[in-house]
């Protein structure tokens, strides 16, 4: 049996064409947002409805900054194309765009609603791994997120005119974004743990969000074969998360010192 995507388009409205990548997307904002309300009433004295009064204005500075990171690390082309820019349809969604742009967010929300930002983010990092989770589905249908050739049995198909051209005679290969799918909900249970576990001390879910994650993107990165730009041969994404684990330790450390005293 072998994996294959249907094909990017969905179906079609009056000749216009509805993505898999923009429903898959809708489907992943709309369970993230289903379970911050749902872990924002458990958790914490957030208030009522936050979330979803909020979500609009939260996605799409969201998006813009996921697409604004993803041209940045692909300045070369878009500085030619510059009217792609503003075509997500087919893709090109970075999520450390999304993360940064969504931090900045939620602290100005944070403050116009007097919450405690730290517990905003702890739910927050709960609901965005989950739809992280389900998100990264859209790239299974636009054919993308995908590794090197493999003879494995959950190998997917890729089309030729989406595979790179060394590896043109390859049919299978690693199915990265399911690599990096599975391993976010592993890291979604995690993050629900100590959520629980640690709920009137803000933040840690948080932190700790950052750390997993770009862990999971480190090991992936090492399986994928189309990452936008390679620094010193090393993935940006792999520095990027690198520095967002230091980063996040030493908020780890802040919050134990804090605790102490």
């Amino acid at each position: 049996m072998i994996i294959q995507s249907p094909g990017e388009i969905a179906f079609s409205i009056f000749n216009f064409p509805v993505y898999w990548y923009g429903i898959i997307l809708a489907f992943a904002v709309f369970i993230g947002v289903v379970c911050a309300e749902i872990l924002a009433r458990r958790f914490s004295d957030i208030p009522e409805n936050f979330f979803i009064d909020n979500s609009p204005l939260v996605i799409i500075l969201g998006i813009i900054g996921a697409r604004l990171y993803y041209c940045m690390v692909n300045f070369s082309y878009y500085i030619q194309h510059p009217l792609e820019i503003f075509d997500i349809r087919q893709g090109g969604l970075s999520i450390h765009g999304m993360i940064v742009i969504g931090i900045v967010t939620v602290y100005f929300l944070a403050k116009k609603y007097r919450v405690c930002v730290l517990k905003l983010l702890d739910v927050l990092a709960c609901s965005v791994i989950l739809a992280q989770s389900a998100g990264r589905w859209g790239n299974f249908f636009n054919s993308e997120a995908f590794g090197y050739p493999t003879g494995a049995l959950w190998g997917v198909y890729i089309p030729p005119e989406n595979r790179p051209l060394q590896y043109f005679d390859s049919e299978l290969f690693h199915p990265a974004f399911l690599y990096e799918s599975v391993l976010d909900l592993v890291v979604f249970f995690i993050l629900l743990f100590i959520l629980r576990k640690t709920h009137r001390c803000s933040g840690y879910a948080f932190f700790w969000y950052l750390i997993l994650y770009s862990l999971v993107r480190i090991f992936v990165e090492y399986f994928r074969i189309d990452s936008v730009l390679n620094i010193a041969g090393i993935p940006v994404a792999q520095w990027v998360s690198f520095i967002i684990i230091f980063a996040a330790i030493g908020g780890l450390i802040v919050l134990k010192y804090n605790k102490s005293t």
